[in-house]
């Protein structure tokens, strides 16, 4: 229905800035040890999380009771 007027374009976009050079990163080796030691205990904590979790190796009863027919499942 407007196709009288043409639409305004919009103004242009400022020149983009560069970005900053990042910091160099220097560790120390005590930085480097405390940082080494943290990820081995995130590393332990996860693997005694994963080893609370069964998903496989049911026992026998249980087994059984999965290969029980039901109303519902067939």
């Amino acid at each position: 229905m407007g196709s009288i007027f043409k639409a305004p374009s919009p103004p242009p976009l400022p020149p983009v800035q560069p970005l900053p050079e990042p910091p160099a990163a220097e560790v120390s080796d005590e930085n480097r040890e405390a940082i080494a030691k943290e990820q081995a205990a995130v590393e332990r904590r996860r693997k005694g999380r994963k080893s609370t979790i069964l998903t496989s190796n049911l026992t026998p009863e249980a087994e059984e009771e999965i290969k029980k027919k039901t109303l519902l499942g067939g």
